[in-house]
């Protein structure tokens, strides 16, 4: 056995999505890191141990230009190039691949924390060290830091250390949140275990081992969904141990649902009731996937009216978008249904109050077990979420080391240096501009070879009737005149719009109303049709048009939408379901296509100025400049130009990946484009230099939205721009910039 001692700027305890981007965060923030995890691959619940599904933000589709950015974001896009099948083996490539790019981290896998070494007072604690008993190499480490980061899911090193948490069920009256009991309990939500399947081609036979559950003799074959076609996650409800410790009962609870799993299979293959002969199975999970155990407090407790009410915290950090998803205690053996769900209107934010302990000073905390109630982190807990409150965490932890404070001083001094770095490295964040004065590209003049100025989608391809109400979302910069929409009629008719706002920029939702227009419309095919709206709101942003449900008509539909626009559908509820909060009328529809429309006035929403400061995401409108289509321009460029030189050192570009297309990385649903449809894929950085312009970077087959290129020495240079040769469609730049130093962050 060999005894030793790791130091570093910061210790990251636990590799799930959360451990490896706070780690890598940090990293690129120039600190070093030891990741620490208990298992033999990174990737926590998401990882080919346990294989759930990475959700977030777009809720699988409910919330709209919601996937996440930063490090998660890469992740994804990663992933949906390397790993088309969605191979839960290549997933855990990717995660590692992702750790090993950055020197700064050094990497310790299966390696358990269970010491634990902390002094102060019970309201100041400070953590010295951590020791992990390597299993396999018969190696104790102990890891010394200014700076510790418990991303263990479970709480394991805080709750050793002292820190404030809670478990279980806060009652009403603690936050008054409507979806909390009356009364406090330890009830927590279950552990799940997962199984795959898979077609022999031949008939398989099934023996259940003696432990095999009989379903029949509980109420799972009438309250839940089995199929022979679902696999893995679509199992989610397999399920229980809420009503149980999850960490002193992780044994039993996992006995449990592996009784549950093959009484499942036996069912399956031996009922008679399943087209089952030739399945057999394929994996089974050997490790529980938790969902909840401590949660630690920190100087603010997200709740339930934050989440929904999307509350706008000066020290936001990171953004959800699933819904508040909160399971009986019962699990599978519920009588209730297995889950209910309430959506916010649209993504919320995450203070970086709730990711650090209120009492232990050198202590943060990301994944889930941050500082939130159990009704809000029944949002919060779902894994992108985590990995974004990762990224936020490292990002906070490595800047708050190298400036020798603590946590709570960082916020209360700081965030302006916080929100920059996290604008810089393209987080996950909602709302924060970017007016880091570092970058040069603010004081410069924008110009392009060509913008679209014009909403306009005239290439029919098909027809959506309009059996119920449709809307769409528009960016209205400056202004919305007269919307013209390309219908068919059976008979002489009226149509009946209507222009409501958005009640905040990530929201895609009708709110107030500004006004309604009917026109008529006569008998006959792909004719134009009129409405004036006549809106020039105060700043640029999104308008929501109704076009209401009218028999016999039909809107041409257009196999390209305009960037920004959005068309979605508007349904009553069914008379069976019973959580009416979760329930929202207005789902997308015709995704990524658009209703054959045009729009009278230009446009400056894609302007080249977009690209200088500003959002670096739809934020209120696309926020990003967009050539015409390269038909007309074909090879079209963005430019920032000085009047005097300016010293760069670096050229960092942000590009348009398609935030609004849903990723998932063992793909619940299979997204076509392998590389995003809206990147630049081929493109080169120029720079101008005494009136000569010189090719800093030429990139062929890009996949990445970050894009950082140094330059071999801090430089003098009038102007940067970027060039995009390509072949069809327009060139998108979410955002340009040029600063002094190079960035730490790639």
């Amino acid at each position: 056995m060999r005894t030793e001692n790791v130091s570093s700027d910061i210790v990251v305890v636990g590799g799930g999505l959360a451990g490896v981007c706070a780690a890598i965060a940090a990293a690129r923030q120039g600190a070093s890191v030891s990741l620490v995890q208990n298992r033999p691959v990174l990737g926590g619940n998401s990882s080919s141990e346990i294989r759930v599904w990475v959700c977030g933000a777009t809720a699988h589709g409910t919330q709209l230009n919601a996937r996440e950015t930063g490090i998660m974001g890469e992740l994804f896009v990663e992933n949906q190039f390397t790993n088309p099948e969605g191979n839960p083996y290549y997933w855990d490539l990717t995660v590692l691949e992702a750790v090993r790019a950055e020197p700064g981290i050094t990497l310790f896998l299966n390696t358990d924390v269970r010491e634990v070494s902390a002094s102060g007072p019970e309201d100041d604690r400070r953590i010295e060290s951590v020791t992990g008993w390597m299993m396999g190499s018969e190696r104790l480490i102990t890891f010394t830091a200014p700076t510790f980061l418990d991303c263990s899911g479970d709480g394991l090193v805080g709750y050793l250390a002292g820190a404030r948490h809670v478990t279980g069920r806060e009652p009403y009256s603690a936050y008054q949140e409507s979806w909390a009991p009356e009364v406090p309990d330890d009830n927590t939500l279950g552990s799940t275990l997962l199984f795959y399947s898979k077609d022999a081609g031949r008939p398989v036979k099934f023996v259940p081992p003696s432990f095999a559950l009989d379903i029949t003799t509980t109420s799972i074959p009438e309250r839940r969904i089995i199929s022979t076609e679902k696999n893995g996650c679509a199992y989610w409800w397999i399920e229980w141990g809420g009503e149980l410790d999850v960490v002193d009962d992780n044994e039993r609870i996992r006995d449990e649902l592996q009784a549950a799993v093959y009484g499942i299979w036996d069912h399956i293959k031996n009922s008679g009731r399943y087209d089952a002969e030739n399945l057999t199975l394929e994996w089974i999970g050997a490790v529980p996937g938790k969902r909840e155990y401590r949660r630690f407090l920190g100087d603010h407790v997200l709740t339930q009216h934050e989440v929904l009410g999307m509350t706008e915290f000066a020290d936001r950090v990171a953004f959800g978008g699933w819904s508040i998803d909160l399971h009986p205690p019962g699990g599978m053996y519920a009588s209730e249904a297995g889950s209910k769900h309430w959506h916010a209107d649209g993504p919320y934010h995450v203070p970086m109050r709730c990711l650090y302990s209120q009492n232990v000073s050198n202590l943060w905390m990301a994944g889930r077990n941050i500082s939130a109630s159990h009704v809000a982190f029944g949002s919060t807990r779902v894994m992108a979420t985590c990995a974004v409150l990762g990224e936020a965490a490292g990002v906070g932890a490595a800047l708050a080391t190298r400036a020798g404070v603590t946590p709570r001083e960082l916020v209360a001094g700081r965030m302006e240096e916080v929100h920059r770095a996290l604008v810089r490295a393209d987080a996950s964040v909602l709302g924060v501009v970017h007016d880091d004065p570092a970058d040069r590209v603010l004081d410069a003049t924008m110009s392009a070879s060509s913008t679209l100025r014009q909403l306009v989608a005239d290439e029919p391809a098909g027809t959506h009737p309009l059996d119920a109400p449709l809307g769409l979302v528009l960016p209205v910069d400056p202004a919305l005149g007269t919307l013209s929409l390309l219908v068919d009629a059976d008979a002489d008719t009226e149509l009946t719009v209507r222009l409501h706002r958005t009640s905040r920029p990530q929201v895609y939702l009708p709110d107030e109303q500004l006004r309604s227009v009917t026109v008529p419309v006569g008998a006959g095919e792909k004719q134009w049709v009129s409405v004036d709206l006549d809106w020039r709101p105060d700043r640029p942003q999104n308008g929501f048009v109704v076009v209401e449900a009218a028999a016999g008509v039909r809107l041409h539909v257009d196999e390209h939408a305009p960037p920004g626009v959005l068309a979605l559908s508007y349904r009553e509820p069914a008379a069976d379901e019973r959580w009416t909060e979760q329930f929202r009328h207005w789902k997308q529809v015709l995704h990524r296509q658009s209703p054959c429309l045009r729009v009278s006035d230009d446009v400056d929403a894609y302007a080249p100025e977009k690209a200088r400061g500003g959002y670096a995401r739809p934020y209120g409108g696309p926020q990003t400049w967009v050539s015409q289509d390269r038909r007309l321009d074909p090879e079209p460029w963005l430019e920032a130009r000085w009047d005097q030189p300016v010293t760069i050192g670096s050229v960092e570009l942000v590009l348009d990946d398609s935030v609004d297309i849903d990723l998932i990385n063992l793909h619940h649903h299979r997204t076509e484009p392998e590389v995003m449809p809206d990147l630049l894929t081929d493109y080169r950085v120029e720079t101008e230099v005494e009136g000569a312009w010189t090719v800093l970077a030429e990139v062929t087959g890009n996949r990445r939205r970050h894009r950082v290129h140094p330059l071999t020495a801090p430089t003098d240079v009038t102007a940067v721009r970027v060039v995009a040769p390509g072949s069809r469609g327009a060139a998108h730049v979410v955002s340009l910039r040029a600063y002094a130093t190079p960035s730490p962050a790639i």
